[in-house]
This record gives structure tokens, C-alpha cells and sequence, in this order.
């Protein structure tokens, strides 16, 4: 036990929570800096803290250190900076669950050699909560590298974020049919604006700050009081989609756009529509409003952009030179300059006086969905459907740098007044706020470029097999996390591979359409297995090796003979897609789970379907069989798991804990625990008799896969960031 939680347990409740409250602030006061230093650098004060009044207050104590009078090194600066930004980075993890700390200090910090931080992640390990999931090597987006914070809250794809001329707040709009108002600076959600019947596309906030617009897919546009969370009014007339708003500089005057190839100038003071502007010969996707609001720019799907003379209404002139949909455009400062971003994955620089192209930027390799410029003209900012984005010099049209932390594609960016921190919005349901300065930015990791689907171990557990988005499958050491070797030969995603009983042969299934076999040892395709007519969503293998059964988008299951390639014979019954297929230890059974909301239980020897398991409310997306055979489990969309007893095809029991879709499930081979992996960011443990939840490990992104070693402790997942994790169920001997 440290001194200082000695001292703190001799307190009374309030005294102690005073002391948490105001030590720190003493110590910066009175210049105590060394005291200052050794109190943040101590676990027990952090977790203390964080216990008794909560994250923020716990990351604005080490601003108190960065007061020009309370002297400190370098070298304790930057461990200071380093723990900060480890917290902050967690800040939406642990306002929801304390007992993460451990681990995300961990799992952020470990990888730092510097002594003071050593310190701290040993403090860490040594006070792992029992039982709990614990990184076996770093495993989180380290401190000082991506996003600054994450803000949680909405419940589907944000889609726009506007931040309000004090930089304080920001607003953002989401396909959940709601907007939220958020406090930049602590990242906590002030309030949840609701009134639209459909997606909110859009968002714009008036230059006092004090109201805001929105469009949605509900065909109208509404202004709100950001202040109290009313609407004020509603704007009607649009006769499709409303795609995006933009506020004229005197706040009197929005411009809206829609689907219907039109835009609508409306007064936002009276909520009368003053004028309609025609000419686009597709869906309008974008409007900005120049600085001296006479003029206005869109965007289309008819690949083109216009420049309007708002006063009028009148077209000034049409800019032509991307390929593709244009899908959001922003104007410099001074007026004379326009950036576009369109789905030909480039940006184009535009003179707005001349209407000719200055410039084209080319780094996205995927649709370029929105792009915001900084106060100095200088640089703007891209957002992608390739989950980045991209700062660029617009003087010269070099990229910057690249910021990487979104697992979904990115919708939209803002950047803040003072230029030096941007907001995205992503499909990932989240936004993150970013340092434009530093470009804190990700280091290269060791693993795949895209989402790991799959993930599965070998008969003697020493090694694993990941299967990603990138197109690829790498072998790992299970022992030190370390790759071994990539497989390359799919064209298209791999979304599953299982490992022969004999460890030395693989089989993977991809959306091209096949399954391939691998030699294990040497990386090589021994073959490739033809006569999906859809994408391949999974393969499992029978335990003599011999036979494998794969799942498809087609709405049926094949039996391969993996010898020589064939299709020994298709399995029909379900009315929707397969996604994922388990092998009983037998051989004899098989279990599919579909998109149709149902498992089926499969004779492997006849193709002959032995019952329907029903149940879920919605797709079953993953499904294992105890090593008993008597018993499955399955993981589904609708948030839960469920156990069955495959003899009778009964639901045994539900299990429920996980707020988001259920991606993926394994079980321990006692058959006593089981884990699942979920979008919710966490894995689980559960104890099968019981149904309760064991352990629980929170990650920077979905988890998509996992899979449980022989020893039935060690834990290999994946997440929709291309990160293979590698954990250790501690505090529960016999894999319980």
C-alpha cells in the first residue's frame, strides 16, 4: 500500500473527497512541483481520483502542471503529458467503466521505456482487477499518437459535426434521427436534439453561437435554440432528401440542399422560403456560403459545382473536372478560393473569381466525403470513406499527414476557430477531436491495414491465423504476438479461415467468392475451391480433416472434400445468408446461423436439415459447439447470445450484457466458459452454467472475432482496426 492511500484511508468520506478535489490545486498554488509530479505519477491517487469525482476532473489536474511557475523537467513533463493523454484517450471508456484503467494504462503506455512511466505500468499490472482479461503486449492506440479524445453517445453513422465560433461546443447529426450538443473541452454530451423523423445530414451553427440548422432526410430543415435544446422552427418545401445548410455570415439568410436538384434560400428569422435555385441536373450534396454572403457554391452528383449569386438567385457559372459525385465543398477566408472533395477520391482547388482549377489533390483511395478549411486559408482538412483524414497545404497541394483512429468511413470534418483542433464524424458512431498542430498521428503497426474478420488457433495453440479486409491472412506466434508470415492471394475481403486438425493446412473464405487452401508452413495456396455464387462468409473443418463445410451470401452451405477440391454437395434451407457455420466434435453435425434470424442443424453425412433453432430477433451472426456436442452457442445482431441444447434444439438461456450487435463467440474447451466479441468495443467472458459475465476488456474499436487457446486462459481477437489482440483471462484457474 502507497503512502498516500495509507493517509487517504485514515480520512472521513469527506475529507477524503476534499482531498482528491483540491490536493493538486494546492500543490500547483504553492509551487510544490516535485510533489505535484509524484502525486500523478501515483496509481492510487489516479484511481482514487477517478473513483470520487470522475475523468474529467482527473485529466484537468495535469493541466495544473503545465503552470509556467511550478518547475518540473523535461523528461517529468513528458511522463505527465504521456499519462494525461493515456487517460483522455480512455475518457468515453471510463466513464462508463471504472475498472478499465488498469488495462488502457497499460495497454496505452507499456510501450514507453521511459522509468517514470515503467513505474506507473508495473503500479498498473500489479493492481489488475481479479478476474479480468489482461493485455499479453501493447494492444491500445498509444498516448501521443491519434485522436486526442473520442466522443460517445449516438446510437448510428454520424453524419456531420459543426463546432460554434467559441470553439466550445460542437454539434453534431446522426442517422439516429437526433443531433447532440458537446462540450469540446471536456468531451461530455450537454444535450440530444430530437424532432426529426429521419436521418440528419446535416448541420450548421449561426455565428452567435446561439442557434443552429439542420437538414435530414425527412425533407425539412430545422433551426434550434442551442441554448435550451427547442426547436424553434420547421422549413418546409423541399420535395426530396435535404443533404446539407449553410449560414450566411450576417445569420439572417441559410441556403439548404436536397436530392431534388434544387436549393432553397431561406430567411431564418421569418422561416419563409425567399428562393428556389435550379439548375443542377442531379441530387444536390453540399452548399457553402462565401464571407460576404452574396455569393454561394454547391455541390452535385451531376459531378459539377455552381456558383450562385444569392441575391438573385441567378447561376454565375458551372465548375467542371471531376469524374464522380461531388460531395462537399468550403470556401477560404478572403472569398477567392474553393476546395471540392468527390467520390473520384480527390480534391480539387479552385479560383473562384475565374471558375478554372488550381490545383487536384490525390492521396484518398477510397470516396472523399467532406472537407473543411482552417481560419488561415492555409490548410484544409479531407474526411473519407478510407477512414482517414488528410491535412494539406493548399498553397502547394502536398499532404501534410494522414490521421488514422476511425474504423468506419468518415463522413465529415469542422475545424475549430483557433485552427488548432479539428472534429470528425464517422460511421463508426463516434467523433474524435484532433490535434491539427501535431498531427498526433499513428505510428506504423505490426498487423493488417483493415478490419480483422477471423481469427483461429492451431491444434497446439502455439500459433493463430487472422483473416482482414485487407484482402490478406497472417499467421501469428500466440507466445509473443509477433507476425510470422502474410498469406496473399484473395482479390477480395477474407471473412473466415479454419485450421486443419493436423495444424499444417488452412482454409480461408472470401467475398471473391471462393475458399483457398494453404500450406501453414510455407504460405502457400495449395488450392482454390470455385462454386459459390456469392460472397463466402465462412468455413469450418471436420476433425478428420478431410471434409470442410463452407457459408454464403448465396443462402447456402457447401461440403468439400479438401483433397481434391470438389463439392461433394450443397445445403439449402435457409432464406437469407449464411454467415457462419460450426462443426460438431463428432464430425457428424454441423450448425448454421443466417441472416434470417435462425440456426439450422445439418446431418453432414446426408445434407440433411435435422431442426430449425429459433429465438433471435435478428441475424445470427456467429455460432460455436462445446467439445461435449451437446450444447451451442450463439451471437447475434439482436445484442445477445443464447445457449442451446442441440440434442432437443431448446433454448437453454440468453445471455445478455453487450449494447451493441455480437459479432463473434468461442468456447473454453472444458465447455465451463465461453467469449464473445461484440461492436460494442469489448470482449466478455461468460460462465456457461450460470450465464453470468466473468470479465470484460474494452478496446478502441468493434471487435469482430476471437478465438480461445487450449490452456483455455490465452485470448486471441481481432478489431474492426486491423489490430489482432492478445489477452490472458487472469484470476480464474481451470479457465473459470
Amino acid at each position: 500500500m502507497s503512502k498516500f492511500k495509507e493517509r487517504l484511508g485514515k480520512l472521513s468520506p469527506k475529507k477524503r473527497l476534499y482531498a482528491l478535489e483540491t490536493l493538486p490545486g494546492h500543490l500547483a498554488e504553492s509551487v510544490q512541483g516535485e510533489r505535484l509530479h509524484q502525486l500523478l505519477t501515483e496509481l492510487d491517487f489516479i484511481e482514487a481520483k477517478l473513483d470520487a469525482v470522475g475523468v474529467q476532473a482527473l485529466i484537468e489536474d495535469y493541466d495544473l502542471a503545465k503552470n509556467s511557475d511550478v518547475l518540473l523537467s523535461e523528461g517529468q513533463t513528458e511522463t505527465l503529458r504521456l499519462i494525461q493523454g493515456a487517460i483522455r484517450k480512455s475518457a468515453h471508456i471510463l466513464e462508463k467503466d471504472k475498472t478499465q484503467l488498469a488495462g488502457h494504462l497499460w495497454g496505452r503506455l507499456v510501450d514507453f521505456e521511459m522509468p517514470e512511466i515503467q513505474v506507473i505500468v508495473e503500479q498498473a499490472k500489479q493492481s489488475r482487477n481479479s478476474p479480468c482479461l489482461w493485455p499479453l503486449r501493447a494492444n491500445l492506440e498509444r498516448s501521443g499518437e491519434g485522436c486526442l479524445r473520442t466522443l460517445t453517445g449516438h446510437t448510428h453513422f454520424v453524419r456531420a459535426v459543426a463546432i460554434a465560433p467559441d470553439g466550445k461546443t460542437a454539434i453534431s447529426a446522426s442517422d439516429d434521427y437526433t443531433l447532440k450538443i458537446w462540450d469540446t473541452e471536456t468531451g461530455t454530451e450537454v444535450r440530444t436534439l430530437t424532432g426529426h423523423t429521419s436521418h440528419v445530414k446535416a448541420v450548421a451553427i449561426a455565428p452567435d453561437g446561439k442557434t443552429a440548422i439542420s437538414a435530414s432526410v425527412d425533407y425539412t430543415v430545422k433551426i434550434w435554440d442551442t441554448e435550451t435544446g427547442t426547436e424553434v422552427r420547421t422549413l418546409t418545401g423541399h420535395t426530396d432528401s435535404v443533404s446539407a445548410v449553410a449560414i450566411a455570415p450576417d445569420g439572417k439568410t441559410a441556403i439548404s440542399a436536397s436530392g431534388g436538384k434544387t436549393l432553397k434560400i431561406w430567411d431564418t428569422e421569418t422561416g419563409t422560403e425567399v428562393r428556389t435555385l435550379t439548375g443542377h441536373t442531379s441530387g444536390v450534396e453540399a452548399v457553402a456560403i462565401a464571407p460576404d454572403g452574396k455569393t454561394a457554391i454547391s455541390a452535385s452528383w451531376d459531378k459539377t459545382l455552381k456558383i450562385w449569386d444569392t441575391e438573385t438567385g441567378t447561376e454565375v457559372r458551372t465548375l467542371i473536372g471531376h469524374t464522380a459525385s461531388v460531395n462537399a465543398v468550403a470556401i477560404t477566408p478572403d472569398g477567392k478560393t474553393a476546395i471540392s472533395a468527390s467520390s473520384d477520391k480527390t480534391l480539387k482547388i479552385w479560383d473562384t473569381e475565374t471558375g478554372t482549377e488550381v490545383r487536384t489533390l490525390i492521396g484518398h483511395t477510397a470516396s472523399v466525403n467532406a472537407v473543411a478549411i482552417a481560419p488561415d486559408g492555409k490548410t484544409a482538412i479531407s474526411a473519407s470513406w478510407d477512414k482517414t483524414l488528410k491535412i494539406w497545404d493548399t498553397e502547394t497541394g502536398t499532404e501534410l499527414r494522414t490521421l488514422i483512429g476511425h474504423t468506419g468511413l468518415v463522413e465529415a470534418v469542422a475545424i475549430a476557430p483557433d485552427g488548432k483542433t479539428a472534429i470528425s464524424a464517422s460511421w463508426d458512431k463516434t467523433l474524435k477531436i484532433w490535434d491539427t498542430e501535431t498531427g498526433t498521428e499513428l505510428r506504423t503497426l505490426i498487423g493488417h491495414t483493415d478490419s480483422v474478420n477471423a481469427v483461429a488457433i492451431a491444434p497446439d495453440g502455439k500459433t493463430a491465423i487472422s483473416a482482414s479486409s485487407d484482402k490478406t491472412l497472417k499467421i501469428w506466434d500466440t507466445e509473443t504476438g509477433t507476425e510470422l508470415r502474410t498469406l496473399i492471394g484473395h482479390t477480395h475481403f477474407v471473412r473466415a479461415v479454419a485450421i486443419a486438425p493436423d495444424g499444417k493446412t488452412a482454409i480461408s473464405a472470401s467475398w471473391d467468392k471462393t475458399l483457398k487452401i494453404w500450406d501453414t508452413e510455407t504460405g502457400t495456396a495449395v488450392r482454390t475451391l470455385t462454386g459459390h455464387s456469392s460472397r463466402v462468409e465462412a468455413v469450418a473443418i471436420k476433425p478428420d480433416g478431410k471434409i470442410a463445410i463452407s457459408a454464403s451470401e448465396d443462402k447456402t452451405l457447401k461440403i468439400w472434400d479438401t483433397a481434391s477440391g470438389t463439392a461433394l454437395r450443397t445445403l439449402t434451407g435457409h432464406t437469407e445468408e449464411v454467415n457462419a457455420v460450426a462443426i460438431a466434435p463428432d464430425g457428424k453435425t454441423a450448425i448454421s446461423a443466417s441472416l434470417d434470424k435462425t440456426l439450422k442443424i445439418w446431418d453432414t453425412e446426408t445434407g440433411t436439415e435435422v431442426r430449425t433453432l429459433t429465438g433471435h430477433t435478428n441475424s445470427v451472426n456467429a455460432v460455436a459447439i462445446a467439445p461435449d456436442g451437446k450444447t451451442a452457442i450463439s451471437a447475434s445482431y439482436d445484442k445477445t447470445l443464447k445457449i442451446w441444447d442441440t440434442e432437443t434444439g431448446t433454448e437453454v438461456r440468453t445471455l445478455t450484457g453487450h449494447t451493441d450487435s455480437v459479432s463473434a463467440v468461442a468456447i473454453a474447451p472444458d465447455g465451463k466458459t465461453a467469449i464473445s466479441a461484440s461492436r460494442d468495443n469489448t470482449l466478455k467472458i461468460w460462465d456457461l452454467l450460470s450465464g453470468k459475465e466473468i470479465a470484460s476488456f474494452s478496446g478502441d474499436s468493434s471487435f469482430n472475432c476471437c478465438a480461445i487457446l487450449p490452456d483455455g486462459l490465452t485470448v486471441v481477437a481481432g478489431d474492426e482496426s486491423g489490430r489482432v489482440h492478445f489477452l490472458r483471462l487472469e484470476g480464474v484457474s481451470g479457465g473459470r
